[in-house]
């Protein structure tokens, strides 16, 4: 097989809860432990870095390893869903596995692994940790997949273990209220290892408490920390942030949510450097500022058009939406008085919007601004909610647009009626946003 028919192969054998949700979802750890006793417990050959969370965990991974790519390290880096190539998951010092690797693995390992019937994201982990541990990597940032204490991620015994933050996503699986949530993201905390907690509520603090306790692990409030004093956002598009030690930090991460996420990591920063990993403040500046570019992160607050303004974002659940919301009402503020001293038409806010059919579709829509110009449409996967029963719901909610069917078809409407002082927003899934990379991407090359 070549490197296609055998990403076709991993997509259909084993399932895909990207594509199927909840048929996809195995609970429990014994499959991952028999792939990794086969494969020798290879996540034992390097150090590790565990993150979990609702949101932030890409942004929070992929800054972590740029610092340490920046340090010298051979960082390897395992996050998911990817966007456009299954290969995004899988990365060492930004590069992704290469086509060749993926091919030997299926071709020489499906014997062993058909008969267990795995899932996709039990496979892929298997798949990560025997590439680190082959291509010898110094450490690894894992970002886990769903949960915590149930993940296939969760066999690791990291240097530190990372919670970037509560909200309700994947309650079916995860339980349906804050504290029942976090208790299965708190089951990444290990016996002796500090962990990082980025943001609480009153319902979230107790039990992180109570399981650092039981672990006996050291916690950190990323919340309490004094680190960071002040964050502004930047004309590049990113972050300036005012710090204790390191002065002023540019951050090129957009995203109102990324002031928090820069608390948590710098909090993770430091009890790394407590714990003896060895990196400068220089080090530091320059994986905030380059990390996309070092670890080929996409789809957070990108900018794919300045005119008219065109921004995707992979925000996909109420917690999400709760800081892209504020943050295009910044944008719309800016451009209205743009357009007024230009004496230029107000300009509109035209959101190509999709969401799939697991996720709390009335409460993001809830959200979102009555005054934009709304097109609905359907990403490419089987979970997506159709766009016409997207308008239906939207309506209720005095939401104005229509149903465009595909997400490119959607863009392409939105684009051919704005005004080049308009705004135009990709967003509600992420694989909204990996339909528009495709797209944008076979229109480049």
């Amino acid at each position: 097989m070549n490197y296609q028919e055998t990403v076709d192969y991993l997509f259909s054998s084993a399932p895909l809860f990207q594509q199927v949700g909840a048929g996809a979802y195995k609970a429990g750890l014994t499959t991952t432990q028999v792939l990794d006793e086969h494969f020798g417990h290879p996540h034992r050959r390097f150090s590790t870095i565990h993150i979990a969370g609702t949101n932030g965990k890409g942004s929070c991974s992929h800054t972590i390893a740029a610092v340490l790519q920046k340090a010298g390290y051979k960082v390897g880096l395992f996050t998911s869903p990817h966007l456009v190539d299954f290969r995004e998951r899988i990365r060492i010092n930004g590069e992704a596995i290469p086509e060749d690797y993926v091919v030997r693995f299926v071709e020489e390992e499906r014997d062993f692994f058909a008969p267990l019937h795995p899932s996709f994201f039990e496979l892929t982990t298997a798949m990560a940790f025997k590439y680190f541990a082959d291509a010898h990597v110094d450490i690894a940032v894992i970002e886990v997949g769903l949960g915590g204490r149930l993940d296939c991620t969760n066999i690791i015994h990291p240097l530190l273990s990372v919670i970037t933050n509560i909200s309700f996503d994947h309650q079916q699986f995860l339980g349906n209220t804050l504290a029942a949530i976090a208790s299965e993201k708190a089951g990444i905390i290990k016996e002796g290892v500090t962990v990082v907690i980025g943001e609480t509520t009153p319902e979230t603090r107790p039990v992180f408490e109570q399981a650092a306790r039981r672990a006996k692990a050291p916690i950190v409030w990323a919340e309490e920390q004094t680190e960071l004093l002040k964050a502004e956002p930047d004309a590049a598009e990113g972050f300036v942030y005012h710090t204790q030690s390191l002065g002023l930090l540019y951050g090129s991460l957009g995203g109102f949510c990324q002031e928090r996420n820069t608390r948590t990591i710098l909090a993770a920063l430091q009890s790394l450097r407590d714990g003896g990993l060895r990196f400068t403040d220089d080090d530091i500046r320059e994986g905030f500022a380059g990390v996309c570019r070092l670890t080929g992160l996409r789809g957070r607050w990108e900018i794919l058009h300045h005119t008219p303004y065109t921004v995707c974002d992979t925000g996909h659940n109420v917690g999400g939406f709760q800081y892209i919301v504020r943050q295009l009402a910044h944008v719309m503020q800016a451009q209205r008085e743009n357009a007024f001293e230009q004496h230029l038409p107000a300009p509109t806010l035209r959101m190509v919007f999709g969401m799939v059919n697991d996720k709390d579709v009335s409460g993001v829509l809830s959200l979102l601004p009555q005054d934009a110009t709304y097109y609905f449409c359907q990403a490419s996967v089987k979970r997506a909610l159709p766009a016409d029963e997207m308008e239906t719901m939207a309506r209720q909610l005095n939401l104005r647009g229509s149903a465009c069917g595909s997400v490119v078809e959607a863009y392409q409407k939105a684009r051919a009626e704005a005004l080049p002082n308009d705004v135009i927003f990709i967003g509600g899934s992420s694989f909204v946003v990996a339909d528009i990379l495709a797209h944008l991407q076979q229109a480049t090359s």
